[in-house]
């Protein structure tokens, strides 16, 4: 089975990600959650745990095997690496590499071949600032295809591009993206 790792972040948009887990399950892929702390304060983890239907990963210092280093065992299961809604703050460390939560710990420890897409979700303005732009670009080179957010009404009351893709576009991402992998 199809292990896709969706990492959850800090974004209104994170309860989107539980409708996108409950797709993911439905077509018969295996789902691993990972979240950061400001996706718990819009979302919980148990949520995703019954969706699932498997524990949920939050903390990069967690070993609840201990014959297993947690981050590196996860990212050896990761057939497909999707990070949806991916804040700014994600981003950003994601671009320059830290590895001071479980999602960038995993990503920095995925081998070289496993895909990994990325949907942003945040206010037009942030989106657009040239910092934000510096990062996906600069992910772009280490691998990542980008799952483009699209205009809508934002929860901030701005109308903008910003909004997590739909899920329709990001299910067929993953599916296009795992029939290429497939093929090779």
């Amino acid at each position: 089975m199809v292990n896709i790792t969706l990492a959850v972040t800090g974004s209104i948009s994170a309860y989107k990600a539980a409708d996108l887990t409950s797709q993911l399950k439905k077509l018969g892929y295996d789902v691993t959650v990972l979240m950061t702390a400001p996706a718990t304060r819009f979302i919980t983890p148990l949520t995703f745990q019954v969706l699932s239907k498997n524990p949920v990963h939050l903390d990069v210092m967690a070993e609840p095997l201990p014959d297993k280093i947690n981050h590196i065992d996860l990212a050896k299961r990761t057939d497909l690496f999707l990070v949806a809604p991916a804040s700014a703050n994600t981003i950003a460390h994601l671009a320059y590499g830290f590895a001071d939560t479980l999602i960038t710990s995993v990503a920095l420890a995925l081998p070289p071949e496993t895909p990994k897409l990325i949907a942003p979700a945040m206010n037009t303005q942030m989106y657009l600032n040239p910092l934000v732009q510096h990062n996906l670009s600069q992910m772009k080179t280490y691998g990542y295809e980008m799952i483009e957010p699209r205009s809508s009404l934002l929860a901030c009351g701005d109308y903008g591009i910003g909004a997590l893709a739909s899920l329709d576009v990001i299910v067929s991402h993953i599916q296009e993206k795992l029939q290429t992998t497939s093929e090779k």
